[in-house]
This record gives structure tokens, C-alpha cells and sequence, in this order.
């Protein structure tokens, strides 16, 4: 059925006061994950969206990615869902297999106090084995690429005959790679009493005539976004995984001419980690969250504005309206869940003329966010390398020269020390030059005023465990210095990836927390490339390499078995098929699970 035409919601993504989650209806235990997450205010699609989800009715979603689409529908469906079935009650079609990992990693995040609810990815690239045992256990929600579902549903191996819910997420990008034909062939193989909602960030011919004819009167909202951003604000961002965070700001502070700083968490947890960790490390900062009491507040931004405190650690709603002109940098600690909440934060810098930078920390499954910011601020934002040791160094010799010439400007003060460096000098028979170097080395105390890549790599190492404050910490690994037996192990990415030996260390000494002394020789081959490490690697540690990316890319890491060995996708000339596991013969439908990682129009397979 059409769109009413009382049924169309416009709601500006600048608006601030939206109320709090618990206003919208949601299920307590629901409140509860979001607590716990740190989730304070609901995004302007978020506010739109889910109370007419909760009352049942079906919703046409009109926004760009990053406005918080995935809580969006989430959130009512998880409130709205009856555990226990065995047969899945909801169903979402992403675009492609990460885009369906990362919505279902937050059904999995929001329905953690929510009792036998199961979340089951399916996507093209994973295993058969390990989604039909999960179907035959019974599952609650299964988020999956439309190939792979028409798949399953041809081998008659998923039930939909009890789905409740259906959700189309980014249903424009799903027919721009071709899904038109599944997606509707999967709509019309759903019961018809579903609820449907559909999420798109533009509404072309095709997904008004899809809205029309398989959604029952849906509400349609749309995000007006303002989200402009000053000119005045360098835009910067780092590739940086969540362990290396606390590493990356300190480098930051270190070598970034900075007046005063806001550093920006997802959650109310991360402030104090953060800041905790910033005084640690001899940094004058402190926390705001939604926990913090209205004086402690405005006692702690008084702080910084007179100068007493350079670093704040805040939540987006904490920092709402704080105006302090000292502000001359941002940094997205964790990068923000929706593009007007990116601007805001922004603004807190750049304002009444002055200049400000803005630096964001992008973890490389985050780089679909940092295109969505670029595309709704309409502004390109440049990357960054983390400061190097010398970067660092060069700083502190710069600051130490300030330091010295401030002090040699107070001429009556200097004229009686000299007194007494004459006096050292006379009868001890050292040159001045000398004196003057013991003097630097007294006056650094315990902190050495130059850094040496040793003393970094270990002070990296020993805080490994509590780098990456925030979402997704690690537990404590530790370092590991030994320099036993080797093995080789091969990993999947090489010239043709722009890899150097540095980035490889770099990676899996932060993924593994692995020592200088754990690598060995390193071949960098045109598809693939081969690391000594340790022979005795456990299993865990094996599990968490395998896991880790460089450049973007999985690298797949395993036991080199010999050039005979070779993985079919490091033979093919396209990175895309490194992916896929062995697939049937061509003729098989099952190719189609594939396609959503290519980035091109897949081809039409003939159905048998």
C-alpha cells in the first residue's frame, strides 16, 4: 500500500533535545544494555523511528549512513522479540557481510540482558557447516546478505514461515549491487502479517514501487541533516586498532601544539578509563558523563577555561552547548555512531574566527563510518600518521629550548646560579658544557627527556592490556621476549597490498602481544607474505592473529605449508576472492553467497 500522505515525519538531525531512550517505550532489560553501554541520547532517526516500530506499524526510513540506523530498529525489535522459539522471528538483509557482522554485533550488545535470544549472521564467505548447526539449534534473529539467504531458503535449510520482523538496511545499496530480484523474491517468501521496515538513504523508483507494494501503509521519516561543519576546523583522522588508542592520544599530546583538548568517548565508562590514563602519563585532564553531578560539571569546566585543566574526557551529551574559546582541538577517542553527533562534537572547536583541529581515531572496520562523515559534511578529511619517535623527540627539544631561554630571560635568578656553577666548575675540573648536561639529566627525573624506540616499544608493551579504554578492551596479554624456535607462518597480503615489514610487526605485535624477539625473518611476496614467529604459538594467540588486519585487509594468518599449499584466492588476480571458501561446483546456486563482497554488479547465476 502507498505512503499516506499524514503519514511522512521530517525531523531535523540538528535538534538536540530528543528526550532519553527511556522516554521511547523500550523494553526494560533493553534500557538496561544501554546503560551499560554508555547510550545516553537517542540520534534524530532513533527519536523518529522507534515508537512507531514498537506500536507495530511498518516504517520507510529515509537517511544516510551513520545517523544511528542499526539502533534504530534494533532496539524495538529486540523489545518486541519472545525468546525461546526455534524458528528466527526476525530477519535483517544488509548489503554486504560487514555491514551484517556490525548489525549483528549490536543486536548481540543491545540484547545482553535479555535471556535465550540467539543472533545469527549469514553472508557469503563463512561456512555452511557453521550456519546450518546454528539453524538446527534455533535461533531468534539471523542478519544476512540477500544471495546467501536466497541459498538457504532454495535448500530449504532456513524457516521463515514465523518471521514477525523484517528489516531492509541500506536497501539502495542492496539494489545497486544487484538484489533487487532476491530481495523481492525473499519479501514474497515471508509471511504477510511481518512488520517491514525499510532503511535507505535515498529513495529511488525502485524502492518506492518495492515501499509500495510489499509495506502496509508505512510511516515514512526522513532526516533533514544540516551537518556542516566549520571551515575553519582542520579534519584529520588515523587508522588505529582499539588497542593502539591510548597510544595514538599520547603521541598526540605530545606533538600537537595544543591550548586545550576535548576528547570524545562513545560511552561514560571510557571518560574516566581515559582520562585516568592521560593523569597517569602526567596530563592535567578529567571527566564529564551523564554520571557526573550538575557542580562537579561546571567546577570541571571552569577548570578549563581558566587553564587549570588541558584535557577533558567527555560523552557526546556531557559536552552539549560547552563553550570554552582555550578549545583548540578535538579528538574522536571512539568516532561518533551518526554524522550530526560528529558535527557537534567538532564545534566545539573552530568558533567566533579561531582556528581549530579536529582528529579522529578510525578503526579500519570503521572506515564505512568515516565515508559517511566525509559525504555528509561535504568536506574530505585527511589522514594522518601516527608521530613518530623522532616526532616526539623533536617536540620535547623544542619545549626544552623554550624552557631554557624563559629561564635565562630571569637574569637576577641566573646570575647566582652561575655563582655556583662556577664554583662546581673550579673544583672539579669538568668543562661547563658538562655541568650543563648533568643539570638536563637531574632535571628530567624519571622520565627520560628523550624517547628511544626501545624504551617506546616497552611502554607500549607493558600498558597492552589497558590501552584500548572503551568498547572492546582486551584483557591484559602482556609482552612476550623469547627467542626459541620459529615457524613460518604466511599471511595474506603482500606488495600488491603496499604492506612493509613495519606494518606487519606493528600489527600483530599489538594483536599478539608479541616482543622484538618473537619475529624472525619476513618475506614480502607479490600476493601474500611469510613471518618467523614462535613455533609454540598458543591457540588463542593463533585465533587473534588470524584475526587482525593490516591495511584494511584480513590477513588470514596460518602455518605455512610450502608453495604447493597455496590458497586458491592468493592465486587469483582479485582480492575479493581470497575470501570465499571452496565452493560447489559453477552451476551451483550457492555461489550467489558471495557476491555481496565484490564491488561490482554480480552476474546473473542460472537457478537449478
Amino acid at each position: 500500500m502507498a505512503t499516506s500522505p499524514d503519514a511522512t515525519v521530517e525531523t531535523d538531525s540538528d535538534a538536540e533535545q530528543r528526550g532519553t531512550f527511556t522516554d521511547l517505550g523500550l523494553a526494560p532489560a533493553v534500557l538496561k544494555a544501554l546503560r551499560d553501554v554508555g547510550y545516553e541520547t537517542p540520534s534524530a532517526i532513533q527519536a523518529a523511528t522507534i515508537p512507531p516500530l514498537l506500536a507495530g506499524r511498518d516504517v520507510v526510513g529515509l537517511a544516510q549512513t551513520g545517523t544511528g540506523k542499526t539502533a534504530a530498529f534494533a532496539l524495538p525489535v529486540l523489545s518486541r522479540l519472545v525468546p525461546g522459539g526455534t524458528l528466527p522471528q526476525a530477519l535483517v538483509l544488509a548489503p554486504t557481510r560487514e555491514l551484517a557482522l556490525q548489525v549483528c554485533e549490536a543486536f548481540e550488545r543491545y540484547a545482553s540482558h535479555l535471556k535465550h535470544v540467539h543472533v545469527l549472521p549469514i553472508y557469503g564467505g563463512q561456512g555452511y557447516g557453521t550456519q546450518l548447526s546454528a539453524l538446527r539449534r534455533g535461533v531468534d534473529v539471523v542478519v544476512g546478505t540477500p544471495g546467501r539467504i536466497m541459498d538457504h531458503l532454495e535448500k530449504g535449510t532456513l524457516d521463515l514461515s514465523e518471521l514477525t520482523y523484517l528489516v531492509l538496511d541500506e536497501a539502495d545499496e542492496m539494489l545497486k549491487m544487484g538484489f533487487a530480484e532476491d530481495v523481492e523474491t525473499i519479501l514474497a517468501q515471508t509471511p504477510a502479517t511481518k512488520q517491514v521496515a525499510l532503511f535507505s538513504a535515498t529513495m529511488p523508483a525502485q524502492i518506492r514501487r518495492i515501499s509500495q507494494q510489499y509495506l502496509r501503509d508505512p510511516q515514512e521519516i526522513t532526516v533533514k541533516s544540516r551537518t556542516t561543519t566549520s571551515t575553519n576546523t582542520t579534519q584529520r583522522y588515523l587508522v588505529v586498532s582499539q588497542a593502539q588508542k591510548i597510544d595514538a592520544l599520547t603521541r598526540i599530546l605530545e606533538v600537537e601544539n595544543f591550548e586545550a583538548m576535548i576528547v570524545f568517548t562513545r560511552t561514560k565508562g571510557a571518560t574516566e578509563q581515559v582520562a585516568e590514563k592521560l593523569r597517569a602519563r602526567g596530563y592535567s585532564a578529567a571527566a564529564i558523563n551523564g554520571d557526573v553531578a550538575q557542580p562537579q560539571r561546571e567546577r570541571t569546566v571552569e577548570q578549563l577555561r581558566t587553564g587549570k585543566l588541558d584535557v577533558l574526557v567527555a560523552t557526546d551529551v556531557a559536552a552539549r552547548g560547552l563553550d570554552v574559546e582555550r578549545i583548540s582541538h578535538v579528538v574522536n577517542f571512539d568516532i561518533p555512531v551518526d554524522t550530526e553527533s560528529y558535527v557537534h562534537r567538532i564545534g566545539r572547536t573552530g568558533r567566533a574566527g579561531r582556528s581549530g583541529d579536529a582528529i579522529s581515531f578510525v578503526t579500519p572496520r570503521e572506515r564505512r563510518m568515516l565515508l559517511a562523515i566525509e559525504k555528509a559534511t561535504r568536506q574530505p578529511m585527511t589522514e594522518m600518521a601516527l608521530p613518530s619517535v623522532d616526532d616526539v623527540n623533536a617536540t620535547r627539544l623544542t619545549r626544552f629550548d623554550d624552557s631554557i631561554t624563559a629561564a635565562l630571560g630571569r637574569a637576577d635568578e641566573i646570575r647566582q646560579y652561575r655563582d655556583v656553577i662556577d664554583h662546581y666548575v673550579s673544583h672539579h675540573d669538568v668543562p661547563e658544557a658538562d655541568v650543563a648536561a648533568a643539570l638536563a639529566l637531574v632535571a628530567q627525573g624519571e622520565t627520560p627527556l628523550l624517547l628511544t624506540p626501545e624504551a617506546d616499544r616497552r611502554e607500549r608493551f607493558a600498558d597492552s592490556g589497558s590501552r584500548g579504554a572503551g568498547a572492546g578492551d582486551r584483557p591484559d596479554r602482556g609482552p612476550r621476549e623469547r627467542g626459541g624456535p620459529k615457524a613460518t607462518y604466511r599471511i595474506a597480503v603482500g606488495k600488491r597490498h603496499r604492506v612493509e615489514p613495519r606494518q606487519i610487526v606493528g600489527a600483530l605485535a599489538n594483536e599478539g602481544g608479541l616482543g622484538r624477539g618473537d619475529f624472525g625473518a619476513i618475506q614480502i611476496r607479490p600476493d601474500f607474505s611469510l613471518v618467523e614467529l614462535p613455533a609454540d604459538l598458543s591457540p588463542d594467540v593463533l585465533n587473534r592473529l588470524s584475526g587482525t588486519r593490516i591495511s584494511g585487509r584480513l590477513i588470514e594468518l596460518r602455518p605455512d605449508q610450502g608453495p604447493g599449499a597455496r590458497p586458491r584466492g592468493e592465486r587469483s588476480e582479485r582480492p575479493e576472492r581470497r575470501d570465499r571458501p571452496d565452493r560447489p561446483a559453477r552451476g551451483d546456486r550457492a555461489e550467489r553467497g558471495d557476491r555481496p563482497e565484490r564491488n561490482e554488479r554480480p552476474e546473473r547465476k542460472p537457478r537449478h
